[in-house]
């Protein structure tokens, strides 16, 4: 765990008064023999909730509680959190089975975001609220600013609808195309087509929602209006 703690406070200057957390909050289950980071990934992704939605607040003074609530979920997607935790370098830290090991596991996105969550939920058994907040404040670094800064407030769905309408098309259809993951945190799989275009896209999220507007998101990219 040497390497790891130093790892953290080089990245994000933090060091574990418990270091057993730390370790616990990087093994994924799939390591035999030791406490695997599930029940730390289920606190963190409430704290993350709850520090992220404070953050959105206070950097975007005239959102709506819509706007603020799509700047949230843009900000805690499992597509986000996958895209941090690989720039802060978890992958290189994570306790893995053979199988996971073998497979690559260490690059998947899945097992990089819940990793992440799970060292935002160890910080907050370690040094209690503020100390998450700090860290995650810190992990997200300037995601927080550019997003308030350059984002269309207006929901993809929302822009998609609205390009679509403006060229006399027909709206997308959403269908739900698969459900995985465990009780407490599912994904969803969706598809957004649009036919006139004989165009498809998919998008996940931890909700139908979310997934539908990952995949309106992918659809604007595809078409050019992104």
């Amino acid at each position: 765990m040497d390497k790891a703690a130093a790892w953290l406070k080089q990245t994000l200057a933090y060091a574990f008064e418990n270091e057993q957390l730390l370790r616990q909050a990087l093994t994924h289950r799939s390591a035999p023999g030791q406490p695997n980071n599930e029940r730390l990934e289920f606190l963190g992704d409430a704290v993350l909730q709850l520090v992220v939605s404070e953050l959105v607040f206070e950097e975007t003074q005239n959102a709506s509680e819509g706007q603020l609530s799509r700047l949230r979920s843009t900000l805690v997607k499992d597509t986000t959190l996958a895209e941090v935790a690989a720039d802060l370098g978890i992958g290189e830290h994570l306790i893995l089975g053979t199988g996971e090991k073998k497979s690559g596991g260490h690059r998947r996105s899945s097992i990089l975001a819940d990793a992440l969550e799970a060292i935002f939920g160890a910080v907050y058994i370690d040094a209690g609220f503020a100390g998450a907040r700090e860290i995650i404040k810190t992990a997200y670094g300037e995601r927080l600013h550019e997003l308030s800064e350059t984002a269309d407030l207006r929901d993809p769905k929302s822009r998609l609808q609205e390009y679509l309408q403006g060229r006399k098309m027909a709206l997308p259809d959403y269908a739900m195309k698969n459900i995985s993951g465990k009780a407490h945190k599912q994904s969803f799989e969706v598809s957004c087509t649009i036919p006139e275009l004989d165009a498809v896209t998919t998008g996940k999220g931890s909700t139908r929602r979310d997934a539908e507007q990952e995949a309106a998101t992918a659809m604007l990219a595809r078409i050019g209006h992104e």
